[in-house]
């Protein structure tokens, strides 16, 4: 048998992308209880290096480093979203176990749809629930216990109640205060900034009109994509909190 690891005091919020992780991540930062980093690996895969608090990571195992530092002082949540394939953290059996790693998912017609909006030449694989799904897999091999997961649309239809489920399954205090806060640009935003316009003028949760979801049923490409991806989306919402 191998040692448990020690846990650590790393909240993971993971997300296929465009499924409102970052009004999530926003919410947190109004708690003002967590050291919050943005993306660390989909930004040091995209860019070759990412912030991580007040350090630079310059590969996927520099970011796990650094988040397992800085949780030494304060605790940390992160998110990130899974157009990347990051094979360093599906490696490190201890940081998947010794973390608290979370799931946001969405309507993948409806994600799919927004995400094509900003990004004509989407693959297939960078919408990533694919790779969402193998990351909760991953985290379950490794601790033995179903992740938490938790539908935006609950998150969008009762957030209150979905925010409080989703504080007493990963072991934080609920603050309703967080859930509104000023609009703006955010500074960990700017170098991905058009990707978060929509949050940055949310005040709280709420639907914005977007991209229409017919849009992946009309296109044979990102129909086939909806088909790929669907499989792993009922999977996970299988496992969702019911607020």
């Amino acid at each position: 048998m191998g040692r448990t690891p020690e846990r650590i005091p790393v909240l993971a919020l993971w997300s296929a992308p465009r499924c409102r992780s970052t009004a999530f991540a926003r919410m947190m930062s109004e708690r003002d209880d967590h050291v919050v980093v943005h993306e660390p690996l989909s930004l040091v895969v995209d860019f070759g290096e990412a912030k991580v608090g007040d350090r630079i990571a310059h590969n996927e195992r520099d970011v796990l480093t650094a988040l397992r530092e800085i949780a030494v002082d304060k605790p940390v949540f992160f998110k990130d979203t899974t157009d990347f394939h990051y094979p360093a953290l599906l490696a490190d059996e201890e940081f998947l176990a010794a973390a608290t790693h979370t799931f946001i998912i969405r309507d993948p017609a409806e994600a799919i749809a927004s995400h094509h909006k900003l990004n004509p030449d989407l693959g297939r694989d960078e919408i990533g629930f694919g790779r969402l799904y193998e990351i909760f897999t991953a985290v379950q091999a490794a601790t033995g216990n179903t992740p938490v997961v938790i539908d935006s649309d609950d998150l969008l239809d009762h957030p209150a109640e979905t925010v409080r489920a989703y504080c007493e399954e990963v072991g934080i205090p609920f603050v309703p205060e967080a859930l509104s806060w000023q609009p703006g640009m955010r500074s960990e935003w700017q170098s991905t900034s058009r990707w978060h316009q929509s949050t940055s003028r949310t005040a709280g949760f709420a639907r914005s009109s977007g991209a229409k979801v017919e849009a992946a049923a009309a296109d044979p490409t990102l129909s086939a994509y909806l088909d790929y991806h669907m499989p792993y989306y009922e999977k996970l919402r299988a496992a969702a909190l019911r607020p």
